[in-house]
């Protein structure tokens, strides 16, 4: 490590620079403050050692003026004027830790190895913060339809605002990456983010899981435990399946958000607390207001910023893009192209289980399809299925109507997948050619 070390005292300066640099580090010695002063900018030392007792600019002086300059340095302050209320100064200062002379090498070199392992722990934080924060930006969640660019032109909005935000969406459609978006782009984003899947906790551990509880508040309650929200001071907790929350818990949450304060289970006085709560569901959570269900009050302080992901069956121009960051995710150095008539196919298609079932037929054709053109014949005979099978206006059941659509729907998707061949198209659906023909003609597929 680069060290300052600065002391009027020439024997004690000069012993002790030999010493550090024999233990490998790089040393510039200093008779006076102004001298170290002037070279910082230039030299930008990791650790200034420091006497305090000097003439002109003194060591608590040094260390204030380095703490405006490069706060990021690290100083160590030396006397043989050790006391109390100078260690505490210098400390209030900035200062890492003071030495009383006279004092052994072997204290110096343990404070600066124990400087070194903690400046490496913060350039590990800094490094894991970076990736998180590529991991989570705004690009991370695929597309470009006008339903995504409008939500997030409203996340980018709020994001910093500290509001309650309601998430809606089916499964699959990414509710808990987009939570996570909006904590590491808020000015939260350095603290906490604690997930709490409400849907797989069961009822008798809940308050506990979110609240904590102090020592022996019940049976099996043998040492203080921190609730979910403390954990999350400072920062963001994300209620996932909000919906699954008991009732009677349901006010104590209210009393959380409007309080900003936890009382563990057992406690006899309440915990500030200061989070920022996200929370999702896949129900409409008004319906279960309306089915006394869930608390009216809790659904009007949850929903303060309403956000709704829409399924990708209402956005198939995304559908392109989802594919082209699954392959280059799974894909590794191979390159893997899909046949337009495939991404026809799959716009077609229902999904039911959103961006994650897309997710998992991409990994599961990058395993499964040695080559590097992927081709309708690839493609599972499920994902013939079309759209109406799934999220129908329930205004249009007339049955008749509907297995026609159907039919013409299946009928489009062979001849697309057989690349407009009609005989491979009706052995696709087993279908004897004529039959075939008579049907493709009824629907206009001539």
């Amino acid at each position: 490590m680069k060290i300052f070390l600065v002391d009027d005292e020439r024997i004690l300066r000069v012993s002790l620079a030999d010493e550090l640099r024999d233990a490998g580090h790089n040393v510039l010695e200093f008779a006076e403050a102004s001298g170290a002063l002037s070279s910082l900018p230039k030299e930008q030392p990791e650790i200034v050692i420091t006497d305090i007792r000097m003439p002109g600019i003194d060591g608590l002086e040094l260390l204030e003026k380095i703490g405006q300059i490069s706060p990021g340095i690290t100083v160590i302050v030396m006397t043989a004027w050790a006391s109390v209320d100078t260690a505490i100064k210098a400390l209030k200062l900035g200062a890492y830790d003071y030495l009383s002379k006279p004092f052994r090498s072997e204290e110096v070199l343990h404070l600066i190895n124990r400087i070194s392992e903690f400046r490496n722990i913060q350039q590990d934080n800094l490094r894991l913060q970076k990736q998180v924060s590529h991991q989570f930006n705004y690009t991370c969640f695929t597309g470009e339809s006008e339903s995504i660019r409008q939500m997030f032109g409203l996340i980018r909005n709020v994001a910093d605002t500290g509001a309650s935000i309601l998430i809606t969406g089916e499964t699959g459609t990414g509710k808990e990456l987009l939570a996570s978006v909006i904590h590491y782009n808020s000015n939260r984003s350095n603290k906490a983010f604690v997930k709490v899947s409400c849907a797989i906790l069961a009822k008798e551990v809940f308050e506990s899981e979110l609240f904590g509880h102090v020592k022996g508040a019940f049976t099996g309650a043998e040492k203080e435990r921190k609730g979910r929200f403390e954990m999350a001071d400072k920062g963001s907790i994300y209620l996932d399946d909000v919906d699954d929350i008991p009732l009677g818990l349901q006010v104590k949450l209210l009393r959380v958000l409007q309080e900003q304060e936890v009382e563990p289970v057992g406690s006899s006085g309440p915990i500030k607390v200061d989070v920022r709560l996200i929370c999702s569901t896949k129900y409409d959570l008004k319906q279960l207001v309306a089915q006394g269900r869930f608390r009216d009050d809790l659904y009007y302080r949850l929903n303060v910023i309403p956000v709704h992901i829409p399924p990708i069956r209402e956005r198939p121009e995304d559908i392109p893009l989802l594919l082209e960051r699954f392959i280059n995710e799974f894909s590794g150095s191979r390159p893997l192209k899909i046949d337009p008539a495939v991404i026809s196919i799959l716009q077609e298609y229902h999904w039911p289980g959103n961006v994650r079932e897309l997710k998992n037929l991409v990994e599961r054709l990058s395993l499964t399809y040695p080559g590097q053109h992927i081709c309708p014949e690839h493609i599972p005979g499920e994902y013939l299925l079309p759209k109406e099978q799934d999220g129908m206006d329930h205004s249009s059941w007339d049955i008749e109507k509907v297995l026609a659509r159907t039919e013409s729907n299946l009928l489009k998707a062979a001849l697309t997948r057989s690349g407009g061949n009609k005989t491979k198209a009706a052995k696709l659906l087993r279908l004897p050619l004529s039959t075939f023909r008579t049907k493709a003609g009824k629907h206009g597929l001539d």
